[in-house]
C-alpha cells in the first residue's frame, strides 16, 4: 500500500520542534510506518485507529493559550465508527483550524475535490511514498507557522459593500459580518488588495498556499466557489469574483 523508503534526517530540526501530529489510520502496518517516519523527523506523534477516538482526542485536549493541541492531522478516509470525511467536516464546522492531510485509496478527481471541499488542506493517494508524505507534512507545518506570525499593519480594504479589516481578520458583506476560513480570508485580502488584476491558479497557489504546495490546483476552484457563496447575491452569476476564461480570476 505504500513505499517504505524512509526519508533522510530532517534538514531543518527547528521545523519539527514542538510539533504534535495526530495520525488516524486503522491499518496497522501503515500506521506503524507513519509513526516511525515522523518520529525519525523529530515530531511527536499520537495515533488513533478510528474516527471516534480521534474526535475524542481532539475534543478532550484543551488548547493552551489559544493553541490547539495538534499541529497537523493525518487522516485516513475509510475509518470505523466515524469516517474521515465526516470527521473533517465536523472539525471545520466547529472552527478547528488544524491542517489536515487526507490519505486515501480513492484516487479519482471527484474524491480529491470532495476531500478538499469538506476542509482538508492536502490529499495524498495510496500507495504513496513516505518521502513525499513527509515533504507534504513539512509544507503544511511551515505554512501553519508562517500564518501565525503577527500581521504587518494593513489599511482597511473596501470594494462597494464588502469591507475587509486585515488587523481584525474580519469581513462584512452588505453590512453583515461573515465568517471566513484562514485560506478564504487570505484569498479575499489578496483579491481586494489588487482589484481587477487577473490571477492564474498557479499565482494564487504561490501567494496563498506557498510555493512549496504539493496538492492539486483544483483546491483554488473549490475555495473560489466557497468565496462566491459568501460574497455574491447569486453565486451562479457573480458580480465580484469573475472568471476570466483561459487566464484565471479577478475581483471587481
Amino acid at each position: 500500500m505504500l513505499s517504505l523508503d524512509l526519508p533522510p534526517s530532517p534538514s531543518s530540526p527547528e521545523l519539527a520542534q514542538a510539533n504534535r501530529i495526530l495520525v488516524v489510520e486503522d491499518e496497522d502496518l501503515i500506521r506503524e510506518m507513519l509513526v516511525l517516519a515522523l518520529e525519525e523527523e523529530g515530531y511527536e506523534v499520537v495515533t488513533a485507529i478510528d474516527g471516534r477516538t480521534a474526535l475524542s482526542l481532539l475534543q478532550d485536549a484543551e488548547p493552551n493559550d489559544g493553541e490547539f493541541p495538534f499541529n497537523l492531522l493525518i487522516l485516513d478516509l475509510m475509518l470505523p465508527q466515524i469516517n474521515g470525511l465526516d470527521l473533517c467536516r465536523l472539525l471545520r464546522y466547529r472552527g478547528n483550524p488544524v491542517p489536515i492531510l487526507i490519505l486515501s485509496a480513492k484516487a479519482s478527481e471527484t474524491d480529491r475535490v470532495l476531500g478538499l471541499e469538506v476542509g482538508a488542506d492536502d490529499y495524498l493517494t495510496k500507495p504513496f511514498s513516505m518521502r513525499e508524505l513527509v515533504a507534504r507534512c513539512r509544507a503544511l507545518l511551515r505554512r501553519q507557522r508562517f500564518s501565525c506570525l503577527p500581521p504587518t499593519p494593513t489599511p482597511v480594504l473596501q470594494l462597494r459593500d464588502i469591507i475587509l479589516y486585515p488587523q481584525e481578520c474580519r469581513v462584512t458583506v452588505r453590512g453583515e459580518e461573515v465568517n471566513f476560513s484562514p485560506k478564504e480570508f487570505r484569498l479575499l485580502e489578496l483579491f481586494m488588495s489588487h482589484p481587477r488584476r487577473v490571477w492564474s491558479r498557479d499565482q494564487l497557489i504561490d501567494q496563498v498556499w506557498g510555493a512549496d504546495f504539493l496538492g492539486d490546483t483544483k483546491t483554488v476552484d473549490v475555495h473560489i466557489r466557497w468565496l462566491r457563496e459568501k460574497l455574491e447575491r447569486d453565486p451562479s452569476q457573480p458580480d465580484y469574483l469573475i472568471t476570466v476564461r483561459g487566464f484565471g480570476y479577478r475581483f471587481g
